[in-house]
């Protein structure tokens, strides 16, 4: 029985000072409001410039245009959703057997997508997105969980599998189009999971591991 690597963490960015720190934090938290109350087309770079009380220029010079201000508040969220499944608490950290840590996994994916679903929808409409770090990692994870849960069959297309229904385009159509509440949709991906993965409480003393 070996342990294989434990998960990686997406690339961090070179160090900022403290002021550019607080900076990009004042914007991206702007952004995420735009996002949060008026959707994605909220999201310009005057919008956010005003909304945070800088000029235009600020917002140009840190993120470049429209397109690298949305990628980096989609890795702001990334990176918060990696560190609650690598080191928050239980059951969606470590602590808790692997079939509740995977349904805790889609609610707290699905409760992102509610918030910035039509960003992260035109962020990822296209098939390097596949290919990316984000969904790599997520895949990874959601890959270990499943190995540790002892469940049958291709690890790598089951994992594939039960993250195509936490898709922002999917999730999107089935709340405004189809009428589904969020709770609805969780209720089913949870059900998927369950179906699909044996339940048991055996575990790997550290949860971020792979056990071969």
């Amino acid at each position: 029985m070996g342990i294989g690597p434990a998960l990686p963490i997406i690339d961090s960015e070179p160090a900022e000072r403290a002021d550019a720190a607080r900076n990009r934090k004042l914007l991206l938290d702007a952004a995420a409001e735009l996002v949060r109350t008026g959707g994605a087309d909220a999201l310009t770079m005057d919008a956010v410039a005003k909304q945070a009380g800088v000029g235009k220029g600020t917002v140009f010079r840190r993120f470049g245009n429209r397109a690298g201000l949305m990628y980096a508040l989609l890795d702001e969220s990334d990176r918060k959703l990696q560190a609650a499944y690598m080191f928050g608490p239980p059951p969606l950290g470590p602590g808790a057997p692997p079939l509740e840590r995977l349904c805790a996994y889609g609610r707290a994916r699905l409760a992102f997508t509610e918030i910035e679903g039509d960003v992260r929808r035109a962020a990822t409409d296209n098939s390097s997105h596949y290919g990316g770090a984000p969904y790599n990692l997520t895949k990874t994870h959601v890959s270990i969980l499943l190995r540790q849960a002892g469940t049958p069959g291709d690890i790598a297309l089951l994992a594939d599998a039960l993250l195509a229904p936490l898709g922002a385009a999917l999730v999107l159509h089935q709340i405004r189009r189809l009428g589904f509440t969020l709770e609805q949709v969780g209720d089913n991906w949870e059900a998927l999971v369950r179906r699909i993965v044996p339940a048991t409480d055996a575990r790997h003393p550290d949860d971020n591991r792979t056990v071969e």
